[in-house]
């Protein structure tokens, strides 16, 4: 399987992430962590630096300040790839993303090059959303799927794995998104590229703890990547 690293933005994640970390370390393969982490004011960093002193497989890197989802993953990506790795799973800090499924991914990405921890491949998968949300979710897929002929029930799932090599060919620098407009360009890079992408089923639970940091912004600048990068006005 080759080794395998984990990469988790945060920005005031204080609450969960000590959680998550915990379910990763303790999950069957051995895979390690790399949480990037935007400058938190809620002491999200130095919670990390703390438990980093007692697990040499966790990893930190400390940014200057909130700088977006999309630049997060790239650092993250760019770190991960210069040390080694093999698979590049990323996922969010909330618990949202149940670590129980990395294993389930790591196996796929045996297979297959990009693979999408899905909460709609089997029907509707999501916990405790407010209707608005999943209607809002459901309809950015559907739109995203139909423009972009993305092969994914979920364009716009954070809970990916990718192989290096897709990673290294894609040319990080030149991706123009940043906030959760990344999810869609990168799969759609991979994809126009001619790698392989496949799903699996996840069960979607969302945050007990602390707030989403999705901002309508972000949400009306999804619509228009979109058909930015069908209209080819980002460069693939």
């Amino acid at each position: 399987m080759g080794r395998a690293i984990v990469v988790v933005p945060t920005y005031n994640e204080r609450e969960n992430v000590s959680g998550l970390l915990e379910k990763i370390f303790a999950l069957d393969v051995a895979c390690d962590v790399l949480v990037v982490d935007d400058n938190s004011p809620d002491g999200t960093g130095a919670l990390l630096d703390e438990i980093r002193a007692g697990q040499p497989r966790l990893h930190v890197l400390h940014r200057a300040g909130r700088m977006g989802l999309g630049s997060a993953y790239i650092a993250g990506f760019r770190q991960a790839l210069e040390q080694g790795y093999d698979h590049l799973i990323s996922m969010d800090a909330d618990l949202s993303h149940d670590p129980r499924y990395v294993p389930d991914l790591l196996a796929a990405g045996e297979r297959t090059d990009v693979v999408v921890g899905s909460r709609y491949l089997t029907g509707v998968s999501v916990v405790n959303w407010p209707i608005w949300r999943l209607a809002l979710s459901l309809g950015a897929n559907t739109y995203a799927r139909a423009i972009t002929g993305l092969p994914v029930r979920d364009c716009t799932s954070g809970f990916q794995c990718f192989r290096a090599a897709v990673l290294r060919s894609l040319s990080l620098e030149a991706i123009r998104t940043n906030g959760y407009s990344f999810l869609i360009e990168l799969k759609y890079r991979a994809f126009r590229a001619g790698y392989s992408i496949g799903e699996i089923p996840i069960i979607f639970v969302d945050r007990r703890l602390g707030s989403s940091k999705i901002t309508r912004r972000e949400i009306y600048a999804s619509i228009l990547t979109v058909w930015k990068l069908r209209l080819g006005r980002y460069r693939t």
